[in-house]
């Protein structure tokens, strides 16, 4: 969008590098001499910019319609227009990243598991101690039963850390016939490959840059942020840990799940492996 401002500088530019005169040089940009003699007479009132800036910083992913709404919630009487175009002058408008474009691809329908053990889903989990290091979370969770059978928390997790967990976890839960897993360079190294092949485990790789193909582990991770990571600070990699572990285990066996009834999911896991007929 050209706006006034921007059309005076290229007036003002050319008449300048080619020694013109104004009427000239407005007629060779088609810009009108009265829009280009305007300045505006009306001043903003300071009050306004000063409360956009401050809820701007406030909530930097707000936009320009975000900030109406409030503004509005505070008693200030302004036009949505009026909000965004100061918006735009003010430089407050956010710098969206394009997503990264994949090739289609055809997507392969998997089976709904039936019973308890048949399909985990497994992902990571990022935040940061107060020092500002970075740690990770290796989330798992029954696609059945929404029992997390496990979750590590550490500085880094290799593809072999990944397997060693497994195999830790397997030692008290068994193994899955399938992991659903994304296209994160742990997943489709060379090692957990061997793994599963080594122990009969199918890998289900979801489409690029879809993560609703997986679900199940995304909501587990959304509550995990929600109600444990964004809840606290951590001093320590041992602080996390101790918080994370703790809030597993209510998860697991307090915690209700409104998509088992109500019923946490050990318990409600419990009386599914109570129903099934013995093999």
């Amino acid at each position: 969008m050209v706006t006034p401002a921007i059309r005076r500088q290229i007036v003002g530019f050319v008449q300048k590098a080619l020694g013109l005169s104004e009427r000239r040089a407005c007629r060779i940009v088609a810009v009108s001499r009265a829009s280009h003699r305007y300045r505006p007479r009306r001043e903003e009132p300071a009050a306004l910019v000063a409360e956009m800036r401050r809820l701007a910083a406030e909530r930097p992913r707000f936009g320009y319609r975000g900030l109406h709404r409030m503004l509005r919630r505070r008693g200030v009487a302004v036009n949505h227009k009026r909000v965004y175009r100061l918006y735009r002058v003010l430089g407050l408008s956010l710098r969206t990243k394009r997503r990264r474009r994949y090739a289609a691809s055809p997507r392969i329908e998997i089976v709904r598991p039936v019973r308890p053990g048949q399909r985990w889903s497994m992902d990571f989990v990022s935040d940061h101690l107060t020092s500002g290091r970075r740690f990770r979370i290796l989330t798992t969770i029954d696609d059945y039963s929404r029992r997390s059978p496990g979750i590590l928390v550490a500085f880094s997790i290799t593809a072999e850390r990944v397997t060693r967990f497994l195999d830790e976890v397997a030692a008290t839960d068994g193994l899955p016939e399938m992991i659903v897993v994304d296209h994160g360079p742990e997943f489709i190294s060379n090692a957990l490959d061997q793994w599963a092949a080594q122990r009969g485990v199918r890998l289900h790789f979801i489409r690029p840059g879809k993560p609703v193909d997986n679900a199940f582990i995304e909501s587990f991770n959304g509550r995990l942020r929600d109600e444990c990571l964004n809840a606290h600070w951590f001093r320590e990699i041992d602080d996390a840990e101790a918080e994370v572990t703790d809030w597993w285990e209510d998860y697991n066996t307090e915690r209700p799940h409104s998509a088992l009834g109500g019923l946490p999911p050990m318990e409600y896991e419990s009386a599914q492996l109570r129903t099934l007929p013995l093999a």
